[in-house]
């Protein structure tokens, strides 16, 4: 199999497949390859957002302190591959092909799901590569997600938690909780992100107990948030200074999950130096997140699409408006989303915004959206993302403000994929 037939083997899957009750379809497939899984240790993330930086936080953490670290990660951002790593190297074509060639002799039908086809491929590389470890994203919710096919992790981490899937996951924090929950298994450590509310910590309190799971949820009294700069987020925690390479006043809580992750893969003998956590935080970056690209203008790019991650771009936003910067903003939404609400608050904080819909299938119409951002500033619907950013870049340069794309993660990788990021 070549990497085109590759691809096409991947495609021929549906995004979601059928609709399941259980995980048996995944135990299934996971028995036909040959339960790659059991053959590695885990660190399994689930939440609403937060997931993709702290896992970046943890497996850097891991790698800078010589430890061969499997990443899988969801969706992928540019390209397939970025989504299957083992430290900053992607699963090379060959591999891939050779291992897509291996599934398929082994699963015929069509009933699984593409997610779940990658995680297998993911699994067989992680396992014939001897990864020391995988940290390992779910894809959506937990209790049911295909990666719960895992054996008892090390930690299972469980970041923010919002609305999100809510045809999926349920329409209430607290189911959503529930299913996040799901991760926690007996005898693994569970670290909760400390900015979830209390009816969500109790569930999680409740499930750790039931589990015998020990349960780390950081301290706010132990945190103190300094400030937001462009270049990222200085914070104390526990007496010690750290700061983000990443924007987002949300950074900084993923930093100290992270944080607490590597302490407690310590005592289970891994042994995470205090150097790497501290170099790792100063250094991950992850594209499509609050991602800052410091051209002229400067360029921010942000893939939220829930009403969280809308929000952690707009105090962002709403910081630099204060500093007396000026916000012209490129925005696509697709149709699965609050997209209403989202173009409400964005537009709201921008001089200018530029509505796209060539970035999916199920995109809103930018006039649609251009009707909405109306009654808030100055919105004009743009036939193409390249005429949006064209126009929106020229704009920012004459006023010296910063150009933002944001609304939907398929259009901050369409963006990424033309645009690129000049400061790599």
């Amino acid at each position: 199999m070549n990497f085109k037939q590759c691809m096409d083997f991947i495609g021929s899957y549906s995004r979601l497949g059928a609709k399941v009750t259980d995980l048996s379809r995944a135990n299934e497939l996971m028995e036909r390859i040959g339960n790659p899984q059991n053959d590695l240790k885990f660190v399994h993330i689930a939440g609403t957002n937060g997931k993709g930086s702290t896992l970046e936080y943890i497996s850097k953490a891991l790698e800078l302190s010589g430890y061969k670290t499997g990443k899988f990660t969801s969706p992928f951002v540019t390209h397939y591959t970025d989504r299957i790593r083992i430290n900053d190297r992607e699963i090379d074509e060959n591999s891939l092909s050779e291992i897509c060639g291996f599934v398929a002799e082994h699963v015929a039908e069509r009933k699984y799901s593409q997610f779940e086809i990658s995680m297998a491929i993911a699994f067989l590389w992680f396992s014939r590569e001897k990864c020391d470890i995988v940290v390992l994203e779910t894809g959506i919710g937990g209790l049911l997600d295909s990666t719960n096919v895992i054996p008892p992790p090390l930690v299972s981490v469980i970041t923010s938690i919002s609305l999100d899937h809510t045809a999926i996951l349920g329409d209430t924090i607290e189911k959503i909780a529930e299913q996040k929950a799901g991760i926690i298994k007996n005898g693994s450590t569970a670290v909760l992100s400390m900015d979830n509310n209390k009816n969500v910590a109790d569930i999680i309190r409740r499930t750790a107990l039931e589990k015998k799971s020990e349960l780390i949820i950081p301290d706010y009294r132990d945190f103190k948030y300094q400030a937001m700069e462009i270049t990222g987020n200085p914070f104390i925690y526990k007496g010690e200074r750290f700061k983000t390479a990443m924007l987002g006043f949300h950074q900084p809580c993923n930093a100290v999950t992270a944080i607490e992750v590597c302490r407690c893969l310590r005592k289970k003998y891994f042994w995470v130096t205090e150097e790497a956590i501290r170099r790792s935080i100063e250094t991950v970056k992850v594209k499509g997140r609050i991602q800052y690209i410091p051209e002229n203008p400067p360029v921010i790019v942000d893939g939220g699409h829930n009403p969280a991650g809308i929000t952690s771009l707009s105090r962002v936003l709403d910081n630099l408006k204060l500093q007396g910067k000026k916000i012209i903003t490129v925005m696509g939404m697709v149709d699965s989303k609050d997209y209403k609400s989202g173009v409400e608050k964005i537009s709201a904080l921008s001089e200018k915004i530029f509505l796209v819909d060539d970035f999916a299938d199920n995109a809103v119409p930018a006039e649609k959206l251009a009707e909405i951002a109306s009654e808030y500033t100055s919105a004009e619907p743009c036939s193409s993302l390249k005429t949006a950013v064209f126009t929106a870049k020229k704009l920012a340069l004459e006023c010296n403000g910063i150009a933002v794309i944001s609304g939907s993660l398929y259009l901050a990788s369409d963006y990424l994929n033309q645009f690129g990021d000049s400061s790599e």
